[in-house]
């Protein structure tokens, strides 16, 4: 084979290569897209039988709390989706740490907003056992956006009070129909004052507590007359409320029912740790009630029992 015949048959499997690589990356834009238009369908379908499975603070348990890798293991799982925390660094860039000091989850001390981002991205974040994770970083709210673009759901906690930076990167990246945020104790009017009309631009849910404030079926019912919230997060020590036996109703105005089955204190004691060895009991309770989004620690015992009862895919 002469000089000029190898050159035209590396040009050509180059060419070849070159067009394998956009098609594989064609196909996984067009799945992406399908995956989270499907995602979306069914979030916004408040009377739909499948139970959402919220990760919370990602795939913490295999990798460090708030991490890129955290979130890639919930993708990779089925998750639907993922709850991350916002903190504002004394630059002003929004970052994703649950706490206000680092010492817990990273190898830094002090407080977040008492270093600048450069600074940050020296630290190392720990694992769910307190030690250093040399490889991962704390994302910035950026770097976590792109990470599920057409993939998963978002949950931004603690943003609340950032909502107007966040939304400027939450646009940045693309991801306005896939990020929901969370309003606590807060009153329609409140929403409507510190949000405006940004609020039409993404998913919005009230957080209510259903042990300390009054009349919660009243607030709920203006919520869902005036903004429409996509969900509703109720959170209670005890199974006494009237609210935990009209979720049907919730659900017929409109908006899914969030509970968070992490610890006691959030779910009158049906908790994940329990549902360790009494599956059943636990996320049994919460679909007999009716709810139909679950914010857990515990994602794939979670889809598991789900999907084992066909209330998950």
């Amino acid at each position: 084979m002469s000089f000029k015949h190898k050159q035209i048959l590396i040009l050509s499997l180059i060419i070849i290569v070159l067009f394998q690589c956009k098609q594989i990356k064609r196909e996984k834009t067009i799945n992406n897209e399908m995956r989270i238009t499907k995602l979306l369908e069914n979030f916004k379908n408040s009377v739909g039988k499948d139970v959402i499975v919220v990760a919370h603070r990602g795939d913490w348990r295999n990798a460090p709390e708030n991490s890129l890798q955290a979130i890639e293991n919930c993708i990779k799982m089925g998750v639907d989706m993922v709850e991350l925390d916002v903190q504002k660094t004394k630059d002003n860039h929004l970052i994703i740490i649950h706490d206000k000091r680092l010492d817990r989850t990273t190898t830094g001390k002090g407080l977040v907003s008492d270093w600048t981002l450069d600074s940050l991205k020296t630290l190392s974040l720990k694992n769910g056992l307190g030690n250093p994770e040399k490889l991962h970083k704390i994302p910035t709210l950026e770097e976590a956006l792109l990470t599920t673009k057409g993939k998963i759901l978002v949950n931004l906690d603690k943003c609340y009070e950032y909502f107007d930076d966040a939304l400027k990167i939450i646009k940045k990246t693309g991801t306005s129909n896939q990020v929901l945020i969370k309003g606590f104790y807060k009153t329609v009017d409140e929403v409507q004052k510190d949000l405006g009309t940004s609020i039409d631009s993404i998913l919005f849910m009230p957080v209510l507590n259903l042990d300390r404030q009054i009349n919660p079926d009243k607030i709920i019912k203006n919520f869902q007359s005036h903004i429409k919230p996509a969900a509703v997060e109720l959170i209670f020590s005890k199974d006494t409320s009237n609210v935990i036996n009209q979720l049907s109703q919730i659900k017929k105005n409109g908006s899914r029912v969030w509970v968070n089955s992490l610890w006691a204190s959030l779910n009158a004691g049906y908790e994940d740790e329990l549902a360790v060895s009494q599956t059943d009991s636990i996320y049994g309770w919460y679909i007999k009630k009716g709810v139909n989004i679950i914010q857990t620690d515990r994602p794939q015992l979670l889809l598991n029992y789900l999907r084992s009862k066909g209330l998950h895919e």
